[in-house]
């Protein structure tokens, strides 16, 4: 193969991975699901339910048919965009998801906008003093928050600022939000919960990336020639991390993914996290399946996105 088209190989490589990892989720997340204690017939009809009664319900929701088959045609439902029909609430699951979907996406985006300019600024400043008292309180607080899981980040945040304080309320519904303030009040629980976990990683991966280009060579010849400390990392240094630290970005924000089912979930979000997590208490299995693999398909979706980062911005691989 020219070494020219390695990058493109490699790229589709990681796709073609994607995938099929994207085809083994599916498989798990189908049977995971169907191997969830209860009936679902049982459940929609109640106790006093009789056998024939509980029956024909599975007849005609089609759960008497084998395993294998109905993950084929979910599958192949899957692929043509119809995601089934709720169990509970007798609609179509694209249009349960439809709005809570965009809730979530709200929800990552803020977290995006308030995380990643403060962990690239806590990041660079310490690869730039590193060793310094500053790098050491950086370092010893983001190896804190990541030892801390979610759920304790977010209790705390309720404790704190509804309990404790008072200035924001302890459940977060996202709506009003017609003026700042009622942005601010809204999203600040969520926001603050995934952005200590979310930024923590990216702080020490961007500090790692950028401590690594400033010891190559041409960054030290820059410094040998008397540029000063910014021009050394924000001229020679920064340009070329820009892969890493993309990378960086991509990987730490793969951790919204389970986060946000957690922060959702203690704050009473209108997400998709919280749409699957009462799907599981009532046994809705194409509620449950379609949200799982939304969620699978927005982790693998930066995790490739960062993998193709990574092969493009390798200069050996594009010359």
């Amino acid at each position: 193969m020219p070494r020219s088209l390695l990058p493109y190989y490699l790229v589709l490589q990681r796709l073609g991975i994607a995938l099929l990892t994207l085809v083994i989720v599916s498989f798990a997340v189908f049977f995971a699901t169907a191997l969830l204690p209860g009936d679902v017939a049982e459940i929609l009809l109640g106790q006093a339910a009789t056998p024939e009664a509980v029956a024909g319900l599975r007849e005609a929701m089609g759960l008497d048919e084998p395993a294998l088959s109905r993950f084929i045609g979910w599958l192949t439902g899957l692929f043509q965009g119809d995601l089934g029909t709720s169990y509970v609430n007798n609609m179509e699951v694209a249009d349960l998801i439809g709005g809570r979907l965009s809730n979530s996406l709200r929800l990552a985006a803020v977290t995006t906008l308030v995380s990643v300019p403060i962990a690239l600024t806590l990041g660079i400043c310490a690869a730039m003093w590193r060793g310094s008292i500053f790098d050491r309180a950086v370092s010893i607080l983001t190896i804190s928050v990541i030892s801390v899981p979610e759920f304790m980040v977010a209790t705390l945040a309720v404790l704190i600022f509804a309990v404790w304080l008072g200035w924001l309320p302890a459940l977060s519904y996202g709506a009003n939000v017609d003026s700042w303030g009622a942005i601010l009040r809204a999203y600040a629980m969520p926001v603050i919960s995934l952005s200590f976990v979310v930024s923590a990683q990216m702080i020490r991966m961007t500090r790692a990336a950028v401590i690594e280009t400033i010891n190559t060579p041409y960054v030290e010849m820059a410094l040998l020639k008397g540029a000063s400390l910014s021009r050394q990392v924000l001229r020679h240094a920064l340009p070329n991390a820009f892969g890493p630290i993309a990378n960086a970005v991509a990987l730490s924000l793969s951790y919204l993914v389970g986060g946000v089912i957690i922060v959702e979930t203690i704050f009473n979000y209108p997400g998709v996290a919280k749409l699957m997590v009462d799907a599981v208490s009532t046994r809705d299995l194409p509620l449950i399946q379609s949200c799982a693999m939304i969620f699978c398909v927005s982790y693998l979706s930066l995790i490739t996105l960062a993998d193709v980062i990574a092969v493009l911005s390798n200069p050996r691989l594009r010359k």
